[in-house]
Formats: C-alpha cells, structure tokens, sequence
C-alpha cells in the first residue's frame, strides 16, 4: 500500500508540473540556435560529436520538422532545479524552451525531442513532445538502457550521447505522418506508360526499326529531360523544412530515463 500511495504521488506531482502556467518555473539555461541542436553546458562532449550531432540533427529537421536537442548541465540544481525529479525538470524546460513546433500547416505536430543529461546527478532523460503521445516509450527506454546508460557508465558520455542521437534518429523517422494526398497524375502516368508500351510493341511488330515508335519515344525522353532540367534549375538546393528548432512546442510527458 505504502508503494502504492508513493506512485500515486509521484504521479500526481508531475502531472502539477506539467500543468504549470508559463513563466511560474523557469531555469536560467538559454536554448542553442535554431539549428545549433547543442548545449553543452556540462562540457560532456568533444568537438567531432558535435559536428556529427548537428549534421544529424539539422537533416531529420530538414526531412522530418523534428528537432532533436540536446543539453548536458553540471547538475540540476544549478539552474534552479534542486530535487526535483529529472522528469520534471526535462518537461519544464521542453515547456520553457518550446522545443518542436505545434502546428504545420495546420496540422497537430509536436514532434521535438529532448535528450537531457546532468553529469552531477547522473541522470539522464528522453523528453517527447505531445505529438509522440506514449506510443515510443518502449523504444526510448530500450534506447536509453542499451545506447546511451552503458556508455556513460564506462566513462564514455560522447560516444554515449551520439549513440542516443543517432538511434532517436532513426526512430523519428519511423514515425508515421499523415497520409500524403495522392494527385490524378499519379494514377494517370503509369496508364499511359501502359498504353505507349503496347504502341511500341505493336509497332516494332509490324514495322521494326523504321515504325513510329523510336520516334515517339524520342520525343516522349527530350520532354522528360527539359522537364528535369528544368525542375533542378528550380530546385533552390532541394525542399524540405528550412524552420528551426523551437516554435511553441510542449512536453507530452513520455519518454524515458536512466542513471549510471
């Protein structure tokens, strides 16, 4: 019973937290840039893994509008955080932060991610946004236990975090997005590629080399390249997301934690 009331407790106190008004907790730690995706406060990691962070980071917030961001701190009572729960402190400041975007095109997104480790208290947490509601939080605690506690554990807090990164990564791209409207051109192309096959056949049947059909294609290919062309041309460097990493974003509360 007594394990019981404590777990009800805990429960309650976070979700207290959580609905906290904005502004009544906040911590003196600044976000990184809008794709800077790094706050190293705790001095945890090497040059190199940052670079690889950022690169990491800055493509799965082009391909997918999902920020991955990372902060190391010395300990959480430094920035106003004294026993709290590591839980509550990630969701504060994902609150704080505003980390991920709400909205897209009108459509309920909230997919930022939060990786947290305070290096004096040796804990670490996986803050999701709303979006995720709870449906990874089996894959960020397998992430946790078996990518980022056992390096960190051996001393290794750079390969850790990168291993972390790299693996929420590819979770986040698992994610399944809205379903994409499909235009009449996707039906009517394969149609009438279709057609021109049998055209071909046809014609290369009863009239070889010197049918219709080599020149059909011919010009059927001359379009396609002017078509291509000219898309590249158009391009700009490529589509994607070009925001940044915070854009009012909320904590939904899963995720998973770990200590060493």
């Amino acid at each position: 019973m007594m394990v019981r009331r404590l777990i009800l407790l805990l429960v309650s106190t976070l979700v207290a937290m959580h609905t906290l008004p904005a502004g009544a907790q906040e911590f003196d730690l600044q976000p990184p840039g809008e794709r800077e995706f790094v706050n190293d406060k705790a001095g945890m990691l090497d040059e190199p893994s940052i670079t690889h962070i950022r690169a990491v980071c800055d493509k799965l917030l082009t391909d997918k509008a999902t920020p991955i961001i990372v902060v190391t701190i010395d300990s959480m009572a430094q920035h106003g955080g004294a026993n709290m729960p590591i839980e509550t402190f990630a969701a504060l400041l994902f609150n704080q932060w505003q980390i991920g975007h709400a909205k897209l095109e009108g459509q309920d997104w909230n997919t930022g991610i939060l990786l947290l480790v305070s290096k004096g208290d040796r804990g670490a947490r996986i803050e999701l946004g709303a979006g995720w509601g709870r449906t990874e939080n089996q894959t960020c605690q397998q992430i946790m236990n078996e990518y980022i506690i056992p390096q960190f554990k051996q001393g290794k807090f750079s390969a850790g975090i990168v291993s972390g990164v790299d693996a929420l990564d590819k979770m986040a791209r698992k994610l399944e997005l809205p379903a994409r409207p499909r235009s009449a051109a996707e039906y009517i192309v394969p149609l009438v590629f279709f057609g021109l096959a049998i055209f071909t056949a046809v014609s290369l049947y009863r009239r070889g080399a010197s049918g219709w059909a080599w020149l059909l294609w011919g010009g059927i290919f001359t379009v396609i390249w002017l078509v291509m062309r000219n898309m590249a041309q158009n391009s700009g460097g490529g589509g994607g997301f070009s925001g940044g990493s915070f854009g009012g974003g909320s904590s939904g509360g899963g995720g998973a934690s770990g200590s060493w």
